[in-house]
């Protein structure tokens, strides 16, 4: 439970610091292989959401524009 909480904290905190798009790329990715390495599989379909949709969610970090109405 403390790893799955561990997990789900950095990929939030990657989308919610404001930072350059590069970096966000790479903490993406470490996040990532933390993930394949963990032993929680329920993780594994967010991870290949991520993988499937790789481009589509780093593009939120250009100007940190979203489709969101607000």
């Amino acid at each position: 439970m403390h790893q799955a909480y561990n997990h789900t904290q950095a990929l939030r905190t990657i989308f919610e610091i404001r930072t350059d798009k590069i970096i966000c790329i790479a903490r993406v990715a470490i996040c990532q292989e933390k993930v394949n390495q963990s032993v929680i599989k329920t993780f594994n379909r967010i991870s290949r959401t991520i993988i499937n949709h790789y481009q589509t969610i780093l593009n939120n970090f250009d100007n940190r524009s979203t489709n969101a109405f607000g």
